[in-house]
């Protein structure tokens, strides 16, 4: 009775998954690739809700209580609520995986900020994943090796993305303007030599004056497309688009497909078929 007790303890041990907490839907697919069928990823943000302004649910607070590991990206929600979340569960370890990224500034707010949106670039997914899988070594020696190997997988796929909107955007000349309403798409702009015109000015949406001057601009960088958020207002950005005669793409930043996300945003760009 007592041995068969001990294995079944050592059974339940041994394939108990490693309870993940993270901020953002592109996150949980990071993890996912990491950690495979040994992790348990809970999303703080849910689809269709703004990092910026989010609070979590009950049901989510009950699943932080029991997490083993939070694994934090630097978006504003995590500047309110993580230190509650490490109080409620002192023994979750809390790790930032946007840590050994070069932050750029912001623009378009009353104070210049750094901007969080790190994971559109995906060369910033390779220091991402690396933080994700020293962190669930950490909770999780014992399955080193396997988050090792998909580790070495996932920068495959990675570099692999890049190399494909490198190559959907061979044609399109550097420094070509895509407008968006909230400037989230730095990074992508930054990494393949792209600019991002804003349509928001201070975090709200313009009021005419500005508006007619977001307009001027448009014209003059030749942009084609506006690309907006389901998390924002495309009131301004449909003014805009009926006064240029271009289209309003839904683009988020949070979306699931991440990868798939990205390259469609390149497409867009230069205007090839998604």
């Amino acid at each position: 009775m007592k041995k068969l007790l001990l294995i079944l303890i050592f059974t339940v041990v041994t394939f108990a998954k490693v309870n993940v907490i993270v901020s953002i839907v592109p996150q949980k697919l990071f993890v996912n690739k990491i950690g495979g069928d040994k992790v348990d990823v809970t999303v703080m943000v849910e689809n269709g809700a703004s990092p910026h302004t989010y609070t979590p649910k009950p049901s989510q607070m009950k699943r932080l209580s029991k997490a083993m590991l939070y694994l934090a990206i630097g978006v504003e929600f995590e500047e309110v609520w993580l230190s509650k979340f490490i109080n409620q569960n002192s023994d979750m370890l809390v790790i930032d995986t946007s840590k050994d990224i070069n932050k750029t500034a912001m623009h378009h707010h009353k104070q210049e900020e750094l901007d969080p949106h790190v994971w559109v670039d995906p060369i910033n997914v390779r220091i991402i994943a690396q933080n994700i899988y020293e962190a669930l070594v950490k909770v999780d020696k014992a399955n080193k090796n396997y988050y090792k190997e998909n580790l070495e997988k996932f920068l495959k796929e990675i570099d692999e993305l890049d190399q494909n909107i490198k190559n959907i955007l061979k044609d399109t000349p550097k420094g070509t303007t895509f407008m968006v309403f909230h400037p989230a798409w730095g990074y992508f702009a930054k990494r393949y030599g792209l600019k991002q015109l804003a349509v928001e000015v201070e975090g709200k949406s313009p009021k005419m004056k500005a508006l007619v001057k977001i307009i001027e601009k448009a014209k003059k960088e030749q942009v084609q497309a506006i690309f907006t958020q389901p998390e924002f207002s495309d009131k301004a950005s449909k003014i805009i688009s009926k006064q240029l005669n271009i289209s309003v793409i839904k683009a988020s930043t949070l979306a699931e497909n991440w990868g798939e996300n990205l390259q469609n945003l390149a497409k867009a760009i230069a205007h090839k078929e998604p």
